[in-house]
This record gives structure tokens, C-alpha cells and sequence, in this order.
């Protein structure tokens, strides 16, 4: 689980419970049926840091909550860097009326999910994401 990192860009935040979130993440994982979690970088950054990453390396001009990049070089091992603007987490649960913290889950999980081959750009597959997204979160024990 030392594979889990989780590492911070533009901003001054402070992540509570790594230690159960990299249970957690692991565990999302294998029930995955993935064997071994690679190196795993979680980078919680501002909504402008997020922005450039999504124009440079997506050609997307658009703010986001989440971009994912998929580093695994073998099929049963998970390996990534997951962004995730802090800020755009706490105007979602703002808006979806949630706990940030409850949020900031949902992202992580949902990254975790698209390294786990969830696509979620169509209207099925983005129903298939918040049914696993809810599954995790169901099954967070903290």
C-alpha cells in the first residue's frame, strides 16, 4: 500500500485518513480482481492547475473534477496518476448538497474505476461508473 501515493499542486490542503483511503483503494481494487496495485499517484490540485493538464495533454478546454492517466504496463497490476481539483470537489458537493469528504471519495473512486477499465462517456457506461461508484463507497468501513 506504500504504492499509494497522495501528493498536492497549486493549492494548501490537507488529506484526512490516508492510511484507511489506501485500504480502501486497495481493496476497491482486487475486488477488481486485479493482483497488485502499481505505483498509484493521487494529486489533489486547483482548478486552474487541473485546466492546463486537461488543454495540454487532452485538448479539452474545460474545467474538470478528475483526470486520470493510465501508467499500468501489466494487465493484472493497476498503475496511474489521478488528478483531482480540490476546488471543483467542493463546488460539486456543494451543488449535489453531499459531504465534501463524501465527494472527494466518489472522484477517487471513480478514478480508480477508470484504471479498472470503466469507461463512462456514454450514457451506459456512465450508469454502469456511479453504480460502482456507490458500490465503493458502500463498502468504506471509516
Amino acid at each position: 500500500m506504500k504504492s499509494i501515493l497522495f501528493f498536492t499542486e497549486d493549492i494548501d490542503y490537507k488529506l484526512k485518513e490516508k492510511g484507511k483511503i489506501r485500504q480502501w483503494i486497495a481493496d476497491a481494487i482486487k475486488g477488481e480482481g486485479f493482483k497488485r496495485v502499481g505505483e498509484l499517484s493521487f494529486i489533489l490540485c486547483s482548478d486552474a492547475y487541473l485546466l492546463e493538464i486537461n488543454k495540454e495533454y487532452l485538448n479539452h478546454d474545460t474545467y474538470t473534477d478528475i483526470v486520470t492517466f493510465d501508467s499500468s504496463e501489466d494487465e493484472d497490476t493497476i498503475a496511474g496518476d489521478i488528478f483531482i481539483s480540490v476546488e471543483r470537489i467542493q463546488e460539486n458537493a456543494q451543488k449535489f448538497n453531499v459531504a465534501e469528504r463524501d465527494e472527494l471519495h466518489r472522484v477517487i473512486i471513480h478514478g480508480v474505476m477508470h484504471l479498472c477499465g470503466y469507461p463512462d462517456k456514454k450514457p451506459a457506461d456512465k450508469t454502469k461508473m456511479t453504480a460502482k461508484e456507490d458500490e465503493y463507497l458502500g463498502k468504506r468501513n471509516f
